[in-house]
């Protein structure tokens, strides 16, 4: 399994897991399907949507430890 960190790209999250997309849609990412972004960093996202970057980390490493 895959380690995400701050640094990984949206679209690298979504294409290891492609079910982690709720619990963004939970937290208000809302244009996972924006082709920009794709492109932007768990930690640019989470900035934009005021959320703590470290939180959202572990909340999505918690998420894919349980999917196994």
């Amino acid at each position: 399994m895959a380690t995400i960190t701050k640094q990984t790209l949206i679209g690298e999250l979504l294409n290891i897991n492609a079910d982690v997309a709720p619990l963004l849609l939970e937290i208000g990412m809302h244009c996972l399907g924006c082709p920009s972004s794709q492109m932007e960093s768990i930690e640019e996202a989470a900035m934009v949507h005021g959320i703590d970057p470290d939180e959202l980390v572990e909340s999505i490493n918690n998420f894919l430890m349980a999917q196994g």
